[in-house]
């Protein structure tokens, strides 16, 4: 009777095995993240990948540094918080070698207001805090030429810094800090440049709070980044179909009613 019940257990146990074996394999997804707005978006995408047996891991990282160079070491799979420009300018500075995968989203680079109300209020010797990585600063200088403020010595260098300012008629002060430090600056200056998902992430209602933002046609699309060779990895590919979801655009559009834009 021993070995009768024996022997059915390891049918039994043997079975079990050979439905796990057939059931389908689970893979897991780490992303690295800025916390707003893209890990929140990434959130929508859970359950979705998780239909197809991908359980996505998504890290929050509060700088522009990090979320790379832990694509590049293997510890993150993918990231999402940057643009094109600010990656070439990375991969070029640091010899990394990552690639865009996906264009998902516009975040308009705003002008807010610090101590002065207006632009016009701004004083002779006004100071305006800047993102200090290249990108986003050449960014932010092209938004103040583009309401008067400055003039660069050359509008389509991207990588423009206050040494390439041909013209400033207000002779302002520039206060170049890391991006996710500007919206702590703002009581300290006139005015501050400040991306969209540091402002959100400081209270700060781009499209109603910013004194003029960057037209939703920018060039600055942020991307889903992967190490090079990865590109087609299938986990990848079914979270670029989940970010270009419907599910994805709905939310963009009804949660941040314009201070983020849909680039799909």
């Amino acid at each position: 009777m021993k070995k009768k019940i024996f022997a059915l257990t390891l049918a039994l146990i043997l079975a079990l095995s050979l439905a796990a074996c057939g059931g389908k394999k689970s893979t897991t997804l780490k992303v690295a993240a800025s916390p707003t707005p893209h890990a929140e978006i990434l959130n929508q995408c859970v359950d979705i990948l998780k239909e197809q047996g991908i359980e996505l891991v998504v890290t929050e990282y509060s700088d522009y540094v990090v979320p790379n160079t832990a694509v590049e070491d293997g510890d993150e799979d993918a990231n999402y918080f940057q643009h094109v420009p600010y990656l070439d300018d990375f991969n070029a500075e640091r010899g990394t070698h990552l690639v865009s995968v996906a264009g998902v989203h516009v975040e308009p680079m705003g002008l807010y207001a610090g101590s002065s109300a207006s632009l016009d209020a701004i004083p002779d010797g006004g100071k305006v805090a800047l993102p200090n990585d290249a990108t986003n600063e050449g960014r932010a200088l092209l938004l103040l030429e583009a309401q008067g403020l400055i003039k660069l010595t050359d509008s389509s260098n991207l990588a423009s810094t206050p040494k390439d300012i041909a013209e400033n008629p207000k002779n302002l002060e520039f206060v170049e800090l890391e991006a996710a430090q500007v919206p702590a600056a703002l009581d300290e200056v006139d005015i501050a440049a400040i991306n969209s998902n540091y402002a959100l992430g400081a209270g700060l209602n781009p499209v109603e709070d910013a004194l003029v933002i960057e037209s939703s046609d920018s060039p600055y699309v942020n991307i889903l980044v992967v190490k090079e060779g990865n590109e087609n990895n299938e986990a990848v590919q079914a979270l670029v179909k989940a970010l270009q979801s419907d599910t994805v655009k709905d939310y963009i559009n009804n949660t941040f009613g314009g201070a983020v834009v849909p680039a799909f």
